[in-house]
């Protein structure tokens, strides 16, 4: 690892759905991100039924990534039981930096993290035009999308990963059912990601989804849902790595500290496999 010039790897994933049965499961997946990477990231999902002695059962797995760094957001699933804020604490006291519309920088790489929502995608997106319910649905979905704005501009590294539990775009559904695209993710939460400059966008939740995809402004967006990892490919890592290069100056040249300028950086600066 380095803290000047070189290169960060970050080990992504979501959907683990740490349950009862999962007891041992885990940790030679955690085990094996600490051996190959810098940093772990988990993309939601992280229990199964949001139940804290779920999550306490998933802060002893995550003991074996030895003080590596992780950064993570809740899913869905993570919201079923109402306990969202213990499964926080309970994991904030793992050492799990659990972001909900923050930003979190380590190695030199900065992380804004929001759950997201659904709503669809481009011209599918869902309006806030009719009934009231309709209306709070739509705002659930915009409110995500400020708070991932927030988070976004307040980080000062120019090397920023985007982590949600919803997709951003459509290409990271695409495989799923289409009847169900629009509770996958909204394009609402690309909208930041246009106006702050990201390496990558990291999210889970599309089981059958594709595993990779860009938003309008060639921004690769990177579907890390365990069960898609181990369909696509049951041989290898269930993880995806992301290698961020450091020590490349933003399009002003400067390394001293100031945010860049909210124009993309190039794709081809991200290395993933």
């Amino acid at each position: 690892m380095t803290d000047g010039f070189g290169v960060v790897r970050i080990a992504a994933m979501s959907d683990v759905h740490c349950g009862k049965e999962s007891a041992g499961v885990l940790q030679p997946l955690f085990a094996q991100a600490a051996q190959e990477a810098d940093v772990l990231v988990l993309a939601g999902d992280l229990t199964d039924y949001g139940l804290p002695e779920e999550a306490r059962l998933l802060a002893k797995e995550l003991a074996a990534v030895n003080r590596m760094p992780v950064v993570a957001v809740l899913g869905n699933h993570d919201y079923e039981s109402g306990k969202e804020q213990e499964l926080c604490h309970i994991l904030s006291d793992a050492g799990v930096r659990v972001l909900d519309g923050d930003s979190f920088e380590t190695h030199g790489v900065g992380f804004a993290g929001v759950k997201g929502f659904a709503g669809g995608f481009g011209r599918g997106a869902l309006g806030p035009w009719g009934e009231t319910i309709i209306k709070q649905f739509v705002h659930e979905a915009v409110n995500e999308a400020l708070k991932l704005e927030t988070a976004l501009a307040r980080l000062r590294s120019p090397h920023r990963i985007a982590l949600l539990h919803y997709s951003p775009v459509r290409d990271t559904v695409e495989g799923e059912p289409p009847e169900i695209f629009p509770y996958l993710g909204c394009s609402r939460l690309e909208e930041p990601l246009s106006r702050y400059p990201v390496f990558a966008v990291v999210h889970g939740h599309a089981h059958n989804g594709s595993p990779e995809g860009a938003t309008a402004r060639g921004v690769p967006v990177y579907n890390v849902a365990l069960p898609l990892l181990r369909k696509r490919d049951p041989d290898g890592l269930p993880f995806r790595i992301i290698e961020i290069p450091l020590g490349i100056p933003d399009r002003r040249g400067s390394h001293d500290g100031a945010p860049p300028s909210p124009v993309p950086e190039p794709v081809d600066t991200v290395v993933a496999r």
